[in-house]
């Protein structure tokens, strides 16, 4: 029985950084193209990602492409013809949200499902693969028993989960804030990120419930500690948020779940790695040192009380020391006994009295012996509001730590064995990697006995294991017993031919992943019914919902056809939970109102009015509100000025 293979999945902006996330460990790294990526700053031309295509291979590793936003009607001949550039480099897999995609003439490429297509039952995942997907990327909000449900259903295609990074307060793919109030779409990579700006919370009384917190702001995802209970769930594809990270956060982040997946596999003979090579580092990954806003694991466990970032959406960092001075230059920082020495150009941060995060970059640190530095700020001393004797200091940018990581900081060598022999006219090397490819090289020579065979043995030894500017390392050497002498041109020669033709080996033995066929007849979705929230955009979209019997089919929000009061976001947060609000937490509390009910609470933001209405069966919360007559006003410009048709609401023929 083959073992199953877990694959670590890391982000890239560009080529380099994706070359780097591989030789920190990634099994593959999913990368924006010139266009349709639902990261619209994070777009790549097809020169860069072929060579990233190209140095992946040598590992067995893998690259997808997110070609994952929704596209009007005069887009698809674009994205068909990316499609088939991304085939045509090398591109291992496309990542989409839009079923209209699927009906396309498009290239025998792997298709999976982004975490935009809003997966979180099973019958959707089961649809999914029955439509042809390979691959899915689950809801970040599900629970391991809800993993489970579908890990039961869907037996052929790879899940998908994310376990690190930014969270979306959303489920993916139903939120509509920000192009409700800015005409920046989410499902058109362009998110304006509401959620991450401060809200005052209203009661129906109109009493005032928090004030100016980010009450839609999430801490970041950090699923460490669940990795194997993850797996167990059926999850085999880990992925790393991260597309606008940059070199040194991804470095860093993918060492530290290559190393705790490592650590899994050693443990687990039956689970195998998804790619070729160990890494080594010159650095110990820790995630919390770059930029996080806190961790949760979210709903892997269940409902959690913390998983708000509140306070601020900012990195606080690490904690650092308190301040034991201050005068009208500097202040005087007395350092926690775990915490680093500091550095110019560092920055601090701290807490005012009202909870809001400062910061300060440090124009230049001068230690004062033992745990004391002085820090002569960046900025003037009285701008630094409620810096005073006791405030607690954190370290947000250590400069120390990124120019380590602006270095070489990795390594990804393939293990390979050497056989040396001796042929009738001369000599052979045998080299077999790791993954039991093989490639032999020979050389005609006389053979001339060693005058000292311990010294020849030792010198072919050094020679053949000189494989520093290869992909490889070795894992032995095995020498015949006869020791003839061996020019080391000889031995140098046969090495490097041996590693060429080794690396060939792999490149021909490296198969294109196949492209899932969908079943026959069509399989139906699992309503007859679509709303604006399955964000169909195009006609080929709606044709493809019609031929697996949907009869009714809404267009997407972006098309403006909902007009009126309308749910702008649907998420597992819960404000009234996590302000301890909750019925259920105060069932049986009797307060001055009497008991407490999840009435709607207001969101406001200057001029901005949301409410929030909370479906207490499902334990989901709604937050409702109008498109701006602004964006509706450019729109309506736009289209006028523009030959585009949006897709309108048709039947199934």
């Amino acid at each position: 029985m083959p073992r199953r293979e877990l694959e670590l999945l890391a982000p890239a902006r560009d080529a380099e950084i994706g070359i780097e996330a591989l030789n920190h460990g990634a099994d593959a790294v999913y990368i924006g193209g010139p266009a349709f990526g639902a990261r619209d700053k994070a777009g790549n031309a097809l020169a860069d990602l072929e060579r990233l295509a190209k140095h992946a291979h040598r590992y067995g590793a893998r690259i997808f492409l997110t070609l994952n936003t929704i596209l009007r009607d005069d887009e698809l001949e674009g994205a068909r013809r990316l499609a088939w550039d991304a085939w045509n480099i090398g591109i291992d897999a496309l990542i989409v949200q839009d079923m209209g995609l699927l009906e396309l003439d498009l290239p025998p490429l792997q298709l999976h499902a982004s975490t935009q297509t809003d997966i979180r039952t099973p019958e959707k995942a089961r649809f999914l693969q029955d439509a042809g997907f390979s691959q899915m990327v689950l809801a970040r909000e599900l629970t391991r028993s809800q993993i489970e449900a579908i890990a039961a259903e869907v037996r052929q295609a790879t899940l998908e989960f994310f376990v690190h990074g930014a969270l979306c307060v959303a489920y993916s793919g139903q939120c509509f804030i920000s192009h409700a109030h800015t005409g920046r779409s989410a499902n058109r990579g362009n998110c304006s990120q509401e959620c991450r700006l401060p809200y005052t919370v209203t009661d129906a009384a109109g009493r005032i419930v928090a004030h100016d917190k980010h009450v839609l702001s999430l801490k970041d995802n950090d699923q460490s500690a669940n990795l194997a209970a993850l797996v167990d769930a059926g999850i085999r594809s880990f992925k790393i948020e991260g597309r606008y990270k940059d070199m040194g956060t991804v470095k860093n982040v993918t060492a530290h779940y290559r190393q705790l997946l490592d650590a899994l596999l050693e443990q687990r003979p039956e689970l195998a790695r998804a790619s070729s090579g160990r890494c080594r580092y010159t650095f110990r990954p820790d995630p919390a040192r770059n930029f996080n806003r806190g961790g949760t694991d979210y709903f892997v466990n269940g409902r959690q009380d913390d998983i708000g970032a509140f306070d601020t959406p900012k990195h606080a960092g690490l904690a650092l020391g308190h301040v034991t001075k201050t005068t009208r230059e500097h202040f005087e920082i007395e350092l926690d006994d775990a915490a680093e020495a500091l550095h110019n150009g560092d920055a601090l941060t701290w807490v005012d009295l009202q909870g809001e995060l400062q910061g300060v970059p440090v124009n230049v640190a001068t230690p004062l012996g033992g745990r004391a530095w002085r820090v002569e700020p960046n900025a003037e001393m009285a701008a630094l509001k409620d810096l005073r004797r006791g405030t607690a200091i954190s370290r947000n940018r250590d400069m120390a730590w990124e120019r380590l990581l602006a270095k070489k900081s990795a390594e990804r060598r393939i293990g390979v064995d050497l056989v040396w022999s001796v042929t009738a006219g001369g000599f052979a090397l045998d080299a077999i990697d790791e993954d039991g490819h093989h490639a032999r090289a020979e050389a005609s020579h006389a053979h001339e006995p060693a005058r000292d065979a311990g010294r020849a043995d030792a010198g072919l030894r050094e020679q053949l294991g000189k494989l520093g500017a290869t992909i490889f390392e070795v894992r032995s050497i095995t020498l015949p017993q006869r020791s003839l002498f061996v020019p080391a041109a000889v031995a140098n020669g046969l090495r490097r031919e041996a590693i060429e033709s080794l690396e060939a080996a792999r490149a021909a033995a490296l198969a294109r992943l196949p492209r899932a066929l969908p079943v026959q007849p069509p399989a139906p979705y699992p309503d007859d019914t679509l709303s604006y929230l399955a964000n169909v955009y195009n006609g080929k979209a709606a044709a493809f919902y019609a031929k697996h019997g949907v009869k009714v089919v809404a267009a997407a929000y972006e098309s403006h056809e909902e007009l009126g009061e309308v749910s702008l976001m649907i998420t597992k947060h819960c404000v009234r939970y996590s302000l301890s609000l909750c019925p259920r937490q105060a069932k049986g509390v009797i307060g001055v109102q009497g008991t407490l009910r999840a009435e709607p609470l207001t969101l406001l933001h200057g001029n901005d009015r949301l409410t929030l209405r909370f479906d207490c069966k499902p334990c989901e919360m709604h937050v409702v509100g109008r498109m701006r007559k602004n964006v509706l006003r450019d729109a309506a410009r736009e289209a006028a000025a523009a030959p585009i048709r949006f897709y309108r609401t048709r039947p199934a023929p």
